[in-house]
């Protein structure tokens, strides 16, 4: 199949409310990971590795910060006269800001059917992976399937309205929503593939009945109608329910957690900025850390995500954290399994400490 004759569209605010520490100002999407990039960063990316040029963004929440990010797409070639990247209203027809998925589809579907493409590929922003979509495609149009549904086994995260799947072989049988075990499923990533026609006609037929839920009226319902298949994806994907997730899957990179998320025939593209390298003072001790352009380190860091623009002042001691972009950490202050957000300046001999199994987190400009 050629993936030009695929249509992207992201959704960036799906799953805001489960991270609602870090989306209170941002979008999902724009959710700062790995030191340098944003979480749409992974889903833009593999769209545009897998030769998919027309790419929608549906907001509906403070994506400001992801505007000023993707701002026309350049750093993912979608900079384009023909085709390239829309940043989508958060408005379904005659009623406002959507409320749920079904309903921010209405709104975007003069787009998806004006976009010449026979073929939707859907994903939210809450996923950390950067899969092969060549192999997603390519499998859909193999197995002739109406929709193909990406999906992880292992145990199902806490996410409202989230799919598991009973299969035989490759197709779904049967779909269970908003169920969570302590036992490995099957659960869907909330990526898939779609006729663009199949799904006109579906979004058309489910309002019309006044229907609400994707997951429940488009695909749970419709299992044994329509040719529904799986695809699993055995490649690293893993799914942000909580502040606590968002915590363990960051510092599972410094332990090696990251095989195919960063790979040299799958780039990781994002916006540019041009920082000087990072800078060590003559007493800084730095170990089993991401640091990122532009900090600054005179004191200790040790198993830390340091993003751009960071600076930790002499004596100062931080462990087992995250800290975001152009936060300062003062002289002689003590910093452990802490999230800084944004500009937030510890001041000098304070002492934060919390446990890897809770994770403190200070919010955006926040000055201690």
């Amino acid at each position: 199949m050629s993936a030009p004759n695929v249509l992207g569209i992201i959704y960036s605010n799906i799953y805001d409310d489960c991270l609602s520490e870090l989306t209170n100002a941002r979008t999902m999407g724009s959710v700062p990971f790995a030191g340098r990039y944003r979480l749409i960063d992974f889903v833009l990316s593999a769209m545009v590795n897998s030769g998919i040029g027309k790419v929608g963004v549906s907001t509906k929440a403070n994506y400001l910060s992801l505007m000023d990010h993707i701002g026309s797409g350049k750093p993912w070639d979608l900079s384009r006269k023909r085709d390239g990247m829309t940043i989508l209203p958060p408005f379904s027809k005659g009623a406002g800001v959507y409320k749920n998925r079904l309903e921010a589809l209405e709104g975007i579907l003069p787009y998806i059917s004006d976009s010449g493409k026979d073929y939707v590929l859907f994903s939210d922003c809450n996923v950390v992976c950067n899969p092969d979509y060549d192999k997603l495609i390519d499998e859909h149009m193999k197995t002739g399937a109406d929709i193909t549904i990406a999906y992880k086994r292992g145990i199902t995260p806490n996410l409202e309205d989230i799919m598991t799947f009973e299969l035989e072989g490759d197709k779904i049988k049967k779909v269970t929503v908003g169920e969570h075990g302590d036992e490995a499923e099957n659960y869907s990533l909330n990526i898939m593939v779609i006729s663009r026609v199949l799904l006109e006609r579906l979004i058309h037929g489910a309002i019309g009945q006044g229907q609400s839920s994707f997951e429940r009226d488009i695909i749970a319902k419709n299992v044994a109608s329509l040719d529904i298949r799986g695809y699993k994806v055995d490649t690293y994907a893993r799914t942000i329910d909580s502040l606590q997730s968002y915590y363990d899957i960051s510092m599972g990179l410094l332990s090696g957690e990251y095989k195919d998320l960063f790979r040299p025939d799958l780039p990781v593209f994002t916006k540019v900025r041009d920082y000087m390298p990072a800078i060590y003072g003559i007493c800084a001790k730095a170990s089993n850390s991401l640091v990122a352009d532009g900090c600054i380190i005179k004191g200790t860091v040790e198993n830390c995500i340091l993003f751009r623009g960071v600076e930790i002042a002499e004596g100062a001691v931080v462990k087992n954290s995250i800290i975001m972009q152009d936060s300062y950490i003062g002289q002689n202050a003590k910093i452990n399994c802490v999230i800084l957000d944004k500009n937030v300046v510890i001041k000098p001999n304070r002492e934060l400490c919390s446990a890897q199994s809770y994770p403190m987190y200070i919010g955006k400009n926040i000055t201690v």
